[in-house]
């Protein structure tokens, strides 16, 4: 049973009250302000320090702020502020070299975004602690910035009466190692049945595209792999809406009972768009559990793909059953009557 805590949800278009601390910091000679709300965690403070001036949080050295060394960057700011001494007007040093500036090893300039991270937790056998991320002040926060920052570039307009496919990239439909190394043809990157899929439930679901890396990488990715600007049998055109790593958020769960950090993809940001998708005819289709943990209900997880070059890649045949799966549950109004983690078991036992 799911915990119950009043107050509005990630799931929400309310915001919650929220107290801010103005502060002021000196940087390379010059004096910038800053504003800290409650629900933050001293993450999201170094964080904000790295917007302003480009030096990443492990390169950032405050002083003035506290006696001694910082909390954990998973700490509270309403949990230590006796302790930081947050408040308004309080003024600190920030000692660091901005990202760019730094002397680079010739070696590793031409490295290419790769989205390796096997570490994973399913919190769909969490839901009380996916009620309590979707409940916290600071992440409905980050869902409303999220929001009010997504650009939206409508390609081709949403189809009335079609439910939403939120699919990820990397390791879903493609080995993204051989791609972005090179190591291999786009075309071979491939999960089996890439375009077969998507023509198969494009008469039932619009496909919005959320990959982990940054837009330029992604373009490239679609392109590439013929899903954009490729003429085919089938309507690429069903791809409307693609967000980035720019529209996802760092949050603060557990796993094995330990703190976690981990990047998160917030549904509701798309949802706040388009107020016509919501939990009852949205399924998000990624390798990693992690990204669902404020969205559980709405995640069917799929195994990730790797070692595209292997015969083992070739006979793969999980987009085929994901196509069943979504085309079987096309006509269920209300998508959170169903539990997409046994998905496969579904699948089986179709004709």
């Amino acid at each position: 049973m799911d915990t119950d805590i009043s107050g509005p949800s990630i799931n929400s278009s309310e915001e919650p009250v929220e107290k801010w601390s103005e502060l002021q910091f000196s940087w390379a000679g010059k004096t910038y302000k800053i504003s800290v709300p409650d629900s933050d965690r001293l993450y999201d403070f170094k964080a904000a320090l790295r917007t302003v001036t480009k030096v990443p949080n492990d390169r950032q050295k405050i002083l003035g702020l506290v006696k001694g060394k910082l909390p954990s960057d998973d700490t509270r700011i309403n949990l230590c502020r006796s302790d930081l001494r947050l408040v308004t007007g309080k003024k600190f040093i920030l000692i660091g070299t901005p990202e760019g500036e730094e002397i680079k090893d010739p070696s590793q300039l031409e490295s290419l975004p790769d989205v390796v991270n096997d570490l994973d937790v399913d919190f769909a056998d969490n839901l009380a602690a996916s009620n309590r991320y979707q409940h916290d002040k600071r992440n409905i926060r980050k869902v409303h910035e999220a929001t009010q920052a997504l650009q939206v570039n409508i390609i081709h307009p949403l189809r009335e009466g079609k439910k939403l496919l939120v699919l990820d990239i990397d390791y879903t439909i493609l080995d993204t190692k051989p791609l972005t190394s090179g190591s291999l043809p786009p075309a071979e990157c491939a999960r089996p049945g890439l375009h077969e899929f998507l023509e198969s439930i494009y008469p039932y679901y619009d496909i919005c595209i959320w990959s982990q890396t940054s837009w330029i990488w992604l373009e490239t990715k679609l392109v590439e792999l013929g899903m954009v600007g490729a003429q085919r049998n089938y309507q690429v055109v069903s791809f409307t809406l693609f967000l980035d790593k720019t529209c996802m958020f760092t949050v603060f769960t557990e796993r094995d009972g330990k703190p976690w950090t981990h990047s998160v993809k917030a549904l509701q940001i798309i949802w706040n768009h388009f107020p016509q998708f919501n939990a009852k005819n949205t399924i998000h289709v990624d390798d990693l559990s992690r990204n669902f943990a404020l969205n559980p209900k709405e995640g069917l997880k799929i195994s990730a793909f790797k070692n595209a070059h292997t015969p083992e890649a070739w006979a793969d045949k999980e987009l085929e059953r994901v196509a069943r799966y979504m085309i079987h549950i096309a006509n269920v109004e209300d998508f959170t009557t169903l539990t997409h983690k046994n998905w496969k078991s579904v699948v089986k036992r179709l004709p």
